[in-house]
Parts: structure tokens; sequence; C-alpha cells
């Protein structure tokens, strides 16, 4: 234990939560302590180091949601295995035992909705060569055809390989080990696993009809926060739009802060109506990501990025020591969905189609007492009574939901997110069995 002290103490560079949770960071790199090792008592290391007892517990907060530590019964916290991957928020919501008849734990797009390849691919001759391996990463027509429906005019653009990638490389080259950025309570599970193995400190701020809830960002905001995720459109799990008035309200809150707003538009082609962004009162500190893997094909894996010059040469300065620019094939595949009037006939049908299902299934959802807000999307976020035990009668019927924890950031009542765009057919009867399993009791309830 006297050796770990020393190693700690020689590691320590400030004495903050912060600088404890690198000197451990760097101490289990250096092979000083490894997977298993117990870790000193919080007051012991504090009267060691000389350091609170609530800097010592505060970097163990870090260093737990960053995977380095975890708790172990009796015998104290101790050092993680990080050899293999662990099973974040996005699997505990998504992965299931068993297949099931009816998956709408997916959030997946209904592929039948998806517009047709036939078009694009037969004007496909060539994969094409690019000029040199520095050219701009986006084709200049696709260029011309984003911009045509961008919700506001950016400084900068570029594509990238889907939205979680446009949020990885942005949020890597801003987010340092301890930094606290705010995300929406409930959230989308792979940025919370994302923030997490950056070693962000996230903040959850609620959401109301409206968006972002200006009154818990003005209370995160007494202390300072590197970045603000949002989703402005069809929040997923929620289905919640940001309003343009809310976007105004929020804007007023980040003014002249160095926070930088990053906003996830990944409903894109599928939303009723242009986006509500806080970019048109902040262009100079937001970040818009638009996906289309919802509505012009996952595995097509594009996303548009705009934001301030700087943000942008930041993410294609990374981007050049790796893949370098996403697939200018892909894109010319894109850029004539975006263009040709069929397939843009066949988007617009998609967008009709989802908002009739997710109409249908919130009518008869509250037909059965069950009320769910949001207005937009292919999912609807279901308040349960118990969510183990939804999950266990769906499952008992052939249907799969998403588990609601992995969403949560703050405590909060049970639900289960449905992808009700992927309900077909008999929709009023998949809501009712949804209703009841929301009305399902616990083990040991009485309630049935």
């Amino acid at each position: 234990m006297r050796d770990l002290l020393s190693a700690l103490e020689n590691r320590l560079d400030e004495p903050t939560a912060k600088g404890l949770a690198s000197a451990v960071g760097r101490a289990v790199r250096d092979g000083v302590i490894g997977p298993g090792d117990r870790l000193p008592p919080i007051r012991e290391l504090a009267h060691q180091l000389a350091l609170s007892p609530t800097t010592v517990s505060a970097a163990w907060g870090l260093l737990t949601r960053a995977g380095t530590i975890r708790t172990a019964g009796r015998r104290g916290t101790v050092v993680a295995d990080t050899s293999a991957p662990r099973a974040g928020r996005y699997r505990q919501a998504l992965e299931h035992p068993a297949a099931f008849p009816l998956d709408l734990a997916t959030g997946v797009p209904d592929e039948e909705l998806l517009p047709s390849l036939t078009g694009p691919l037969q004007a496909l001759t060539t994969a094409g060569t690019p000029h040199s391996y520095l050219d701009d990463p986006v084709l200049p027509e696709l260029r011309e055809a984003l911009l045509a429906s961008w919700p506001y005019d950016p400084p900068a653009l570029s594509v990238v390989d889907g939205a979680m990638d446009g949020l990885e490389l942005v949020l890597r080259s801003r987010i340092q080990y301890g930094d606290r950025v705010v995300v929406e309570h409930p959230g989308f599970p792979p940025l919370l696993d994302l923030l997490e193995a950056l070693g962000a400190e996230v903040v959850g701020v609620p959401l109301d009809g409206a968006g972002l809830l200006p009154s818990a960002l003005a209370d995160a905001l007494t202390i300072p926060v590197l970045a603000v995720v949002l989703q402005p459109r069809a929040q997923n799990p929620t289905g919640v739009s940001m309003t343009a008035a809310r976007a105004r309200e929020l804007a007023d809150l980040l003014r002249g802060r160095d926070v930088l707003v990053i906003e996830d538009d990944s409903a894109s082609a599928l939303g009723g109506v242009q986006p509500a962004t806080l970019a048109t009162h902040l262009p100079d500190q937001t970040v818009h990501l638009r996906s289309y893997s919802k509505s012009h094909g996952p595995d097509l894996r594009l996303a548009a990025l705009s934001g301030p010059v700087a943000v942008l040469d930041e993410v294609r300065h990374v981007r050049q020591l790796g893949q370098g620019w996403s697939s200018r094939l892909l894109q010319r595949i894109l850029l004539h969905l975006l263009t040709d009037p069929g397939s843009r006939a066949e988007v617009d049908a998609a967008r009709e189609t989802y908002a009739a299902r997710r109409t249908g299934f919130v009518t008869a959802l509250a037909a059965e007492g069950i009320e769910v807000g949001g207005g937009e999307g292919l999912n609807v976020w279901v308040p349960v009574h118990d969510e183990a035990a939804a999950l266990v009668r769906l499952a008992g019927q052939g249907i799969g939901v998403a588990a609601g924890s992995p969403f949560q950031v703050l405590p909060d009542a049970a639900h289960v997110r449905v992808t009700c765009g992927l309900v077909r057919d008999d929709l009023p009867e998949v809501a009712v069995a949804v209703a009841a399993a929301a009305r399902t009791g616990g083990w040991g309830s009485r309630a049935r």
C-alpha cells in the first residue's frame, strides 16, 4: 500500500479530483496497479495525500464513469479489467436473449420504407478517383444539395460516416478527462457510452414538450460546462422536438460562454418540419449534425456536419490520420437520393407513413389510459409501473421493446422505449399489449 501511495503522490500534478483521477489512470497504465487490485479507503487516501475526502470521492466518481475502477462489495474499490469490452448502456437497452417475432426495441427504420437504390446504382459507372488525398471531403454537388435544405447558413460543412461518427469526432477533439458535458434526460445510450469512455462528467438536464428545460440548464451552467449535446427534432427516445422559442431561450443562456452546442438531428428528412436550431442565434458556438440513416438507409453510413471553421478543421485533421474522408461513391448515391424526384417522393411517403403509425399508436395508448409525450419520430417513451415486469410480459407475447433505464441520466420513473415506426400491421392490438404491460406490477405486487 505504501508503494501505491508513493506512486500516486509522484504522479499527482494538481490537488484536485481531476488531478487524482489522472494520477490513478497513469499508475494503471504504468503497471503500478492492475485489474483486481484494491485501492485504499477514501479517508485513508485523503489523509495520506493531504486531500479532502470530497476531492477523493469526486475522483473516484470520474474513474468509475470512465470504467477505470469499480466497487467490489466487501473488497471495496478495485481497478477494473478494461481488457474486455464493457456492456454499455446501448447493449443493455437492445440486447435480448432471444429473437422476437415483433422486435420494437431496435430504433431502426422500416426497410420497406427506404428509398430504392436502383436508380442511383444504375447511374454509377466508376468508383471515381480524387485528384488528391487532401481534396475537400464533400463532393461539390452534394454540398450544394445539402445547403439547399440546411436550417441556417453554416460557416463550414463536412460529411462523416453517420451520426455517431460525427459526435465522436467532435467530442474527441474537444473533450478532456473530467470535462462536464450537458446531455438530455432521457438521452441516447450510445452518446452516454461515448462520453463515459472519454471520462467526461455527464450532466443530465430534463426535457419538457419544447426541449431542454432552461431553468435546469441554467442550474447546470453555474459550474463550467464544456459542451451541450441535444437532439433538436424527434428526440430519441421521447419524440420531443425543440421549438423556435425554446431555442432562443437556450441560446440566451449560452451566449458569451465558452460552451460548444452539438445538435444531433438524426430524424433528418423524416421530421415533419425544419428543426429549430441554436445555430440561428449562435453560429460560432454550434455544431449541427444531420444523419441520413433513418431516412435513406443505415448502411449508407452518411451524415452531414456543419459548424465553426475551427471545429471542423479539427475534425478534418483527425480524419486525415485515419479514414481520410467518407466514401465519395456513397456520397454520389446520397446526392441522387436527395435530388431525384422519385426518390424524394419515396422519402416523403415514408415520413407520412411513420407519422400516421406514431399518431395511431399514441391514440391507441391514450384510449387505454397511457399518455406519452413527443410528436415526431419512430419511437415513443412509455411510462410503466415496473420496467422488468413490462419487458417480461411483452416478451411472453413475442414483442421486444427497449428497457428504459439505459436511456435515463437522472433518477426517474420507469419507462420503456417502443419503436412504433416498425408496427406495420395490428397497430391497435400491439398498443393494447404495450398498455397492459405498462400497468403490470413487479414480482410480489398485486398489480396485473
